[in-house]
């Protein structure tokens, strides 16, 4: 029910008001110099006519979370913003503005900071003078009224409003100004650490020189060529595989310590949803978010639309989306990129703290109380918590049986070893945690670079903060078919392709900042995938090539060179495999090892066609180098 329902109702004062908190319109319409002053927020709610029962039952609730008695209401069942807001109105005899038109909003970069905290906004009329739209607190109520009691005149310049109207209006308003300053922020600031130039004047020339110079020693001296691709490609390999290795003693060893949940108050916690036609899982998204166990005045959830894609939009609010929800319109504006949707949103957020989720994601309800307490726990120079991802549908197709795998070696395995070693961390595209005043001096997304997670992540580390992980999981679905794991797999080798280049423009100073073991851990992890997953098929070739050399020779007669790269590749291809297999396995519950199955199996194929997608990657960054796949989601069984 709204407020103005009962507005033929009597004057409800102490007693008189019923439990359901609801303001009658008659207890707003009192003479304001004979109205008592509230002294305070209790004082306040009670003069407007809320019953003193539930004044107290949200005061507890205040008092457990560290918030105020007015945050609590605004998000208690029943009580509506709008009928609130215009309760106070009527007390302070002001008008009410329920929407106020951005035509007449005076904007400016300043006018961002009332996205965060809204309390009031300036409005330039064309044929009237300009006014204050005001948001009343109602801690300060009685000396706003004390005010307007002495200086009438104040009223004339002053309407209430809502926080839901100002920011409307305010996103609205400097929707242009914000845009272009979202796409050209870094790169303006800091073109070093952009990847809107895919190829720096130097490095295109050591790009064009390197490609010339090896067409042509495999055009006039194929032999030499491959006698020297063929062990550097190979202990390449082999440098991969020890790390991998190296994982898989430590998760062995790795014994998972108890999660601490913070008590007492809390922070504002914000979390962004990045949405593109996903109409389908809106429902389910809204859903999973409505779960989390943070106290819901402390939560500022942001769902960041394009703001011609409709149908997602409509969607959302279909749901009747609670109080603490927001809807955030990103205007449309070239590149279309979830990072540009990130960056844009964070000019709104107003949480210390901040997580990312997909649209199709389910976190652990618990997921925040952990990144919190972790957050507590750690140096203030860890300012992102990775949780891990788990595949839920490893069952749907050996695709996704083999991407469950992929996932749990990664974020179970690797990713931990890495943060034990302090080690650079490229993180995933979701569940990431970060403060939110570092994520802001590092400059927020690239809008320019389609694998953002990893991007971010080692900016971060070489600007001189670290990352680590969390044990609570946050669960999402893995492509079924083939086309739309290539799809998306293709985008994230061009990422990381556009991220190797960005770090690679000045190997020296990189180096400087990361410190020469980093550097080298970041060339295997990135730059050694990347080079492996190009050239997997050759290691084939160097296996077979290897077996009939030896099988052609007399065995006394082998090179110990030949037999020793023969040795190496059938290690690379075998403990390759082996290693994949076992990483994920072992931090696999038993019931995802039973979703796996035997598919398992299809590792080598599911190689080859990462192959595939790495060379698609190198062409489309020639072509379309910020093209974002859109990978399709559908609700979770």
């Amino acid at each position: 029910m709204r407020l103005g329902e009962y507005s033929q109702a009597p004057s409800l004062r102490g007693g008189d008001a019923g439990h359901d908190g609801r303001v009658p319109e008659t207890a707003a319409q009192r003479d304001l110099d004979a109205a008592p002053a509230p002294a305070g927020e209790a004082a306040a709610l009670q003069s407007l006519g809320f019953s003193k029962p539930l004044v107290e039952a949200i005061a507890a609730k205040a008092r457990n979370h560290g918030t105020s008695l007015e945050q609590e209401l605004l998000h208690h069942p029943g009580i509506e913003e709008n009928a609130y807001y215009g309760a106070m109105a009527r007390f302070l005899r002001l008008p009410f503005l329920e929407r106020i038109d951005s035509a007449i909003v005076v904007d400016s970069e300043h006018a961002d900071t009332q996205l965060r905290r809204p309390t009031m906004i300036r409005l330039q009329h064309q044929r009237q003078a300009p006014q204050m739209a005001v948001i009343p607190r109602a801690a300060r109520l009685g000396d706003l009224a004390a005010t307007l009691a002495h200086r009438p005149s104040l009223r004339e310049g002053l309407v209430v409003t809502t926080p839901t109207a100002l920011r409307a209006a305010v996103w609205e308003a400097g929707a242009l100004r914000r845009i272009r300053h979202t796409v050209g922020e870094l790169f303006d600031q800091r073109q070093d650490l952009s990847a809107r130039i895919v190829l720096m004047g130097g490095q295109g020339f050591v790009a064009g020189l390197l490609t010339a110079t090896l067409v042509a020693c495999a055009l006039t001296a194929p032999g030499l060529f491959f006698s020297s691709l063929h062990p550097a490609l190979s202990y390449l390999y082999l440098l991969g595989l020890i790390l991998r290795i190296m994982a898989l003693l430590h998760h062995r060893q790795r014994h998972e310590t108890q999660v601490r949940d913070v008590t007492g108050p809390l922070p504002c916690y914000t979390i962004l949803v990045a949405l593109y036609r996903e109409a389908a899982i809106a429902r389910q998204l809204v859903d999973g978010l409505k779960r989390i166990d943070w106290p819901s005045p402390l939560l500022d959830i942001k769902l960041v639309c394009e703001a011609d894609d409709r149908e997602t939009i409509d969607a959302l609010r279909a749901q009747t989306l609670p109080a603490n929800f927001e809807i955030v319109e990103v205007p449309p504006a070239a590149p279309r990129t979830k990072p540009k949707a990130l960056s844009y949103a964070l000019n709104g957020v107003s949480g210390d703290f901040l997580v990312i989720y997909d649209a199709e994601d389910r976190p652990h309800p618990g997921q925040l109380r952990e990144a919190y307490s972790r957050f507590c726990e750690l140096p203030a120079e860890v300012v992102c918590l990775q949780a891990p991802l788990v595949i839920s549908n490893a069952k749907a197709s050996w695709i996704s049986a083999l991407f469950a795998l992929e996932y749990s070696a990664l974020f179970r395995a690797l990713l931990p070893w890495l943060a034990s070693h302090r080690m650079p961390i490229p993180l995933g595209g979701t569940s990431n945690h970060f403060r939110v005043a570092a994520l802001r001096e590092v400059g927020g997304w690239d809008p320019f670079n389609v694998t953002e997670d990893a991007d971010l992540g080692l900016r971060l580390f070489r600007l001189g903060y670290r990352a680590n992980v969390l044990q609570r999981p946050t669960q999402e679905d893995a492509p079924t078919t083939r086309a739309v794991w290539m799809g998306q797999r293709t985008r994230w080798f061009k990422g990381w392709v556009q991220t190797w280049l960005v770090l690679m423009r000045q190997p020296g100073r990189l180096v400087a900042q990361m410190g020469l073991r980093n550097v080298l851990i970041f060339q295997l992890l990135i730059g050694g995938m990347l080079l492996s997953s190009l050239l997997h098929p050759l290691i084939f070739v160097f296996l077979v090539e290897g077996a009939f050399a030896m099988l052609a020779a007399p065995a006394e007669d082998i090179p110990a060179r030949v037999l020793m790269l023969f040795v190496v590749d059938a290690v690379n291809i075998f403990g390759s495999y082996l290693i994949f297999v076992t990483l994920g396995i072992k931090a696999m519950t038993d019931d995802e090892q039973r979703q796996v199955g035997m598919r398992w199996t299809g590792v080598p194929l599911y190689w080859l066609l990462t192959s595939i997608a790495s060379w698609k990657a190198v062409m489309e960054l020639r072509a379309k180098p910020f093209f974002w796949q859109k990978t399709p989601h559908q609700p979770s069984s």
